[in-house]
C-alpha cells in the first residue's frame, strides 16, 4: 500500500485463470468480509474505479430526484400511503 495525497494505491495480484486477488488492506477499506461483491467502473481514461456494492448504492441515492416533479416537494410514497387509506375508506382514492 502506497499514499500520495489523496491516493491510496494497492496493489493487486492477478492468477493464472484471471482472478484479481485483493489485499487485505484493501478488503478492509471496501468494508468487505469474507465473499463479497464489487462495481468496477472503466472511465474514459482507462482507469478502473473499484466500489462496494453498498458504497455504489449510496453513490446513486437521488441520482433521478431532479427528474421528479416538483422536485423536493412532492413524496411519492405519501402519495401513495394517502391513496391506499382513501382505499380502504372506500373512497376510491383519486
Amino acid at each position: 500500500m502506497t499514499e500520495s495525497g489523496e491516493t491510496t494505491v494497492f496493489l493487486a495480484r492477478v492468477d493464472p485463470r484471471g482472478r484479481v486477488l485483493l489485499p487485505a488492506p484493501l478488503r478492509q477499506h471496501l468494508g468487505l468480509r469474507g465473499k463479497g461483491t464489487l462495481v468496477l467502473n472503466i472511465e474514459r481514461d482507462g482507469t478502473v474505479r473499484m466500489l462496494s456494492t453498498t458504497e455504489a448504492a449510496r453513490s446513486g441515492r437521488g441520482l433521478l430526484r431532479k427528474l421528479a416533479p416538483s422536485a423536493g416537494r412532492r413524496s411519492l410514497s405519501r402519495e401513495l400511503i394517502e391513496e391506499r387509506r382513501a382505499e380502504a375508506r372506500g373512497d376510491g382514492g383519486s
